[in-house]
C-alpha cells in the first residue's frame, strides 16, 4: 500500500470519527436555547435527501465502506435534529408521521435495490444541487434573520473540514467526479454558513 493511500485511509478514519459528533453541537445548541427559528426545515429535508441518496449510491456501487461510512452516521444524527426542529417549530403532527413512514419505505427500497438501480443513477447527480441548495437555504435563513442564536458554527466547521478531507480520499479511492464535485461545493457552502453564523453571533442583537 502506498504512502498516499495510507494517508487517505487515515483521513477517512478521522473524517468518520468527526462525523460521529457532526450534528451534536447543533443538537445541543437547539436544546439549550429551546428554539430553532434560524434553522431552515427545508434545508434539513434537502440535506436528508442528499445523505440518503448518497448512502444508497455508494453502497449499491460497492465502494469502500471507509469512503462513505459518515453518511449513515450523519443520517442518525439528522433524524434527531429534524425531530427537534419540528418540535420547536410546532410541526410534529400526523403529516410528519406519514412522511416519516414513506421516507423509510423508500430508503429501504433504494438500499435493497427493490427499485431499479437506474433510479439511483438518475438521483445521484442531483445530490450536488440538492446538497448545495440545502446549504444555500440555511445560509439565507441566517441572513434573513440577521441572527444565528440557534445555529452552531462548530457543526458547520466540522462539516467543512470533513468535506475537505473527502475531496482527497475520494480522489484516491475512486476519483468519481460526481462525488468530488459534490464535496468541493459542500466545502465552500459549509464554510460560508460557519462564517455567517460567527459574524451574526458576534454582533449584538438589535431590539426593535
Amino acid at each position: 500500500m502506498s504512502l498516499l493511500q495510507q494517508f487517505a485511509d487515515l483521513l477517512s478514519l478521522i473524517t468518520i470519527g468527526m462525523c460521529f459528533v457532526l450534528k451534536i453541537p447543533q443538537i445541543v445548541k437547539i436544546l439549550s436555547v429551546k428554539s430553532a427559528h434560524e434553522i431552515s426545515t427545508l434545508g434539513l429535508f434537502l440535506e436528508l435527501t442528499s445523505y440518503t441518496v448518497m448512502t444508497s449510491y455508494n453502497y449499491t456501487n460497492g465502494y469502500s465502506v471507509l469512503s462513505y461510512l459518515e453518511y449513515p452516521i450523519i443520517l442518525v444524527q439528522e433524524y434527531i435534529l429534524i425531530f427537534l426542529v419540528l418540535k420547536y417549530v410546532n410541526k410534529l403532527n400526523m403529516w410528519s408521521l406519514l412522511c416519516t413512514i414513506m421516507y423509510f419505505i423508500l430508503s429501504g427500497c433504494l438500499l435493497l435495490e427493490a427499485l431499479p438501480k437506474v433510479v439511483l443513477t438518475f438521483l445521484a447527480p442531483m445530490c450536488t444541487p440538492i446538497s448545495a441548495s440545502s446549504k444555500i437555504v440555511q445560509l439565507l435563513a441566517i441572513l434573513r434573520a440577521k441572527n444565528a442564536e440557534s445555529v452552531s458554527p462548530l457543526t458547520w466547521f466540522i462539516s467543512a473540514f470533513t468535506n475537505l478531507t473527502r475531496v482527497f480520499t475520494i480522489w484516491m479511492d475512486s476519483a468519481d467526479m460526481l462525488l468530488l464535485g459534490n464535496f468541493i461545493i459542500s466545502v465552500l457552502l459549509s464554510s460560508s454558513i460557519m462564517f455567517s453564523a460567527l459574524y451574526y453571533r458576534a454582533r449584538p442583537v438589535k431590539q426593535d
